[in-house]
């Protein structure tokens, strides 16, 4: 039975008043442990999970000898059943812990990243009863937090707690590059027409890749970020990539323009851990550990994030910051904290930037500092919000998106899945 979700008690009322709702169709019970991943079948009533579940089985050969079998971790694969309720179909329990997966619809391959630094294939029956392991990688050599399957091009890209990117081949199994960074990979995009890959890591970068059955080519480094990468999205045809940080930030990326243009979203009060795209509709949803879900519009005109001018005197009224101690002799005064207005990036004092306001053209949707001259300016333009908030009632940990049917899966620290009907959100 569907239900429409409402907002939490001590939620910001206003954020959460839009009258276009998510409607929640769908809860996934059943795993006593964390969910890492978990992805819609499309074109199917059905759900791939990778759930942290363990499984223990005893066996017994004699009257004094017993076997017993630990099971970590399991793939499972649900299915919809006529009582409208979820059952898993297929329940593959690992000897390693897995942790990572992607799912090929065209073919109905798995690939399945695990805790060793490896990558199970497995393909699915048609009628999604039965999964079959076809090969394995050997990738990484350690904890696998990303796998991407093209199958255009017929690879593997994949990336580890072991700082490295791999790229594969899907047809011979044999390694085709890589490359290695100094910090853990955590989030992993790819553009199958330039052959292009995007990767974040854990200090907060993320790398640009020029793939080829001859390596791996090293392209240009994106920093903005003060947190680590959780999550990546691409819009292939505006090529725009949506970063989501720790940092409870959200950068829009213009690669397609080459002129190194990045617009800030910011609309989260804890970090930013799923982001989805639908590209015909042109609107970005974002998950965070806060329990919200934003849904923003990407067709609207927006404006860079103003560049901070850095100085040594407030430049609004002229008195000193603190690390400006011959100004601070001179006017015989104790020297100010440096502040910034969010919509002009000029350094001024506290007095100076005393007012709030959102700034929903610049991806500020809730309020932030502002000087004076800015904001009678703002007050008087359209400050209408450029996106809407929903209540997901769980701390979320990775989304997934069926556009042409408008479902969103969301993952919680709750260890539920739940599905989500967001036709209202996608108008």
């Amino acid at each position: 039975m569907a239900a429409e979700i409402k907002p939490a008690p001590g939620g910001n009322h206003d954020k959460f008043s839009s009258s276009r709702k998510p409607v929640l169709l769908s809860k996934l019970e059943g795993c006593n442990d964390d969910v890492n991943a978990a992805i819609i079948i499309p074109r199917e009533d059905g759900v791939i999970s990778v759930c942290d579940d363990s499984f223990n089985y005893c066996r017994l050969t004699t009257k004094l000898m017993r076997q017993v079998y630990c099971f970590h971790r399991t793939v499972r694969v649900w299915l919809k059943r006529d009582s409208g309720h979820y059952w898993p179909s297929v329940c593959q329990y690992m000897a390693v812990g897995a942790t990572s997966m992607h799912y090929c619809v065209e073919t109905r391959q798995l690939f399945v990243g695990l805790e060793n630094g490896n990558i199970n294939e497995f393909v699915l029956e048609q009628d999604y009863n039965r999964m079959t392991g076809m090969r394995e990688y050997l990738a990484h050599q350690a904890r696998v937090s990303g796998v991407i399957y093209a199958p255009n091009c017929e690879w593997v890209l994949s990336i580890g707690r072991d700082k490295l990117f791999q790229l594969h081949c899907s047809n011979t199994g044999r390694k085709l590059g890589s490359y290695q960074t100094d910090a853990w990979y955590t989030a992993l995009q790819f553009d199958a027409q330039s052959k292009h890959a995007f990767v974040g890591d854990y200090s907060g970068q993320i790398a640009m890749l020029k793939l080829d059955t001859n390596g791996v080519t090293f392209i240009t480094m994106l920093k903005a970020h003060t947190g680590s990468i959780h999550t990546l999205a691409w819009d292939s045809e505006k090529q725009l990539l949506f970063s989501g940080s720790f940092d409870q930030s959200i950068i829009v990326w213009d690669i397609g323009g080459r002129q190194g243009t990045a617009y800030e979203l910011q609309g989260h009060h804890n970090k930013v851990t799923a982001l989805c795209y639908a590209s015909t509709e042109r609107v970005l949803l974002s998950g965070g550990e806060d329990a919200v879900i934003v849904c923003w519009d990407m067709a609207a005109n927006r404006r860079e994030t103003a560049p901070w001018v850095e100085s040594d005197t407030c430049q609004a009224c002229g008195r000193p910051f603190f690390w400006n101690i011959k100004a601070m002799m001179d006017q015989r005064q104790i020297g100010l904290r440096q502040h910034h207005c969010r919509h002009c990036g000029r350094a001024l004092c506290a007095r100076c930037t005393s007012q709030r306001t959102p700034i929903p053209s610049m991806g500020f949707e809730f309020e932030v500092r502002v000087c004076d001259p800015c904001h009678i300016q703002l007050k008087a333009a359209n400050q209408t919000s450029l996106a809407s908030f929903h209540d997901a009632k769980h701390s979320i940990i990775g989304m997934d998106l069926d556009a042409p049917r408008r479902r969103l899966l969301t993952i919680g620290q709750d260890r539920l899945i739940k599905i989500w009907d967001i036709s209202a959100l996608l108008q």
